[in-house]
C-alpha cells in the first residue's frame, strides 16, 4: 500500500506487499523491498533509507536512528522528533 501523501520517483519498483509511509520519498528507479516508514529518504537498489524528509518535501537534519533529537522545519515551523528510531510530527 502506497500511502496517497507519498512521493515516488520515476521508474521505481515497489514489491507486492510493500507499505509505503506517509511523506516518505522514494527516489527514481529505486526497488523497495520492504515497509518504508514514515517521512524516510529511500534510495537505491536494494532501497535503503538515507534520511528523513519533512511535509514541506526538505531534508531534515537528523540521525537515521536515535530517539529524542529534535528539529524545526525552516519553511512550516514544524517540529519532528525521532522516537524509537521513526521520525514524527510533534
Amino acid at each position: 500500500m502506497i500511502s496517497p501523501k507519498a512521493t515516488i520517483g520515476a521508474n521505481c519498483t515497489i514489491v507486492c506487499g510493500v507499505t509505503i509511509g506517509k511523506h516518505a520519498f522514494v527516489g527514481a528507479g529505486a526497488v523497495i523491498n520492504s515497509d518504508v516508514p514514515d517521512f524516510a529518504l529511500m534510495v537505491g537498489v536494494p532501497g535503503r533509507q538515507i534520511g528523513w524528509m519533512s511535509r514541506f518535501g526538505e531534508r531534515l537534519d537528523l540521525p537515521l536512528r536515535g530517539d529524542g533529537n529534535e528539529v524545526v522545519c525552516a519553511h512550516t515551523g514544524d517540529r519532528y522528533r525521532l522516537v524509537k528510531d521513526r521520525c514524527v510530527l510533534v
